[in-house]
């Protein structure tokens, strides 16, 4: 029940795979058409989350590629912490943010 006929090329895979979950695509294309005819539609969204407050602050972003998702996830990870200005390669990705909930301070005002 895992392979099925890719109706692009008629070639068999297994829908399971690594690379199949890793390239997406429909249910019924295989990895290689996925990639050649570039039929992946996904949307690439990450969550950040901070600690401002006594709740955190979590922001679901939306990027336009795997590679400037990973890179701002990289310099967010190397520039997130108390006190620490947000810096570097964070502000040279360009994102969309989709929903934020914010932390509040210590005295519980927003």
């Amino acid at each position: 029940m895992n392979n099925r006929t890719c109706i692009h090329c008629e070639d068999t895979f297994n829908l399971h795979s690594q690379l199949k979950q890793r390239v997406g695509g429909r249910i019924n294309e295989c990895p290689d058409c996925v990639v050649e005819l570039q039929t992946e539609i996904k949307e690439t969204i990450r969550a950040v989350s901070s600690g401002d407050g006594k709740m955190a602050c979590i922001q679901i972003l939306k990027f336009n590629n795997e590679d400037d998702a990973d890179l701002y996830r990289k310099g967010w990870d190397q520039w997130s912490g108390w006190n620490n200005q947000r810096s570097g390669s964070v502000h040279d990705v360009a994102f969309t943010k989709i929903g934020e909930n914010s932390g509040n301070d210590t005295r519980g005002n927003l």
